[in-house]
């Protein structure tokens, strides 16, 4: 599921939930509506590998990954996990989620 969201800065985003509602994904920034919609458009036809996840640890020792285009494009950032295992299966949730019948 898709949530679009309108930012107070009159920005755009759209997160990417779980089937339980708790957010995967906060994607970037957009400025045109238009432009966020062809981005979940073209979420439909990404062909997802391992390389489109970005593991990173923030100066606190949290855990996040970015999930980029087939390009290295930033298309969004997780939320921030306590354990690598968490955000291991955070990785492994949205890949679940992007590909189970396409059906966003």
């Amino acid at each position: 599921m898709i949530e679009i969201v309108n930012l107070s800065n009159s920005n755009f985003q759209f997160h990417i939930k779980s089937k339980s509602g708790s957010t995967l994904l906060e994607s970037k920034e957009y400025s045109d509506k238009a432009d966020l919609e062809t981005a979940v458009f073209n979420l439909n036809n990404l062909q997802i590998h391992r390389s489109n996840f970005e593991r990173k640890t923030n100066h606190q020792g949290k855990f996040l990954f970015n999930f980029k285009d087939n390009n290295g494009s930033l298309i969004g950032t997780s939320q921030l996990y306590d354990s690598e295992a968490g955000m291991e299966n955070g990785i492994k949730n949205l890949h679940n989620r992007l590909t189970e019948g396409k059906e966003l």
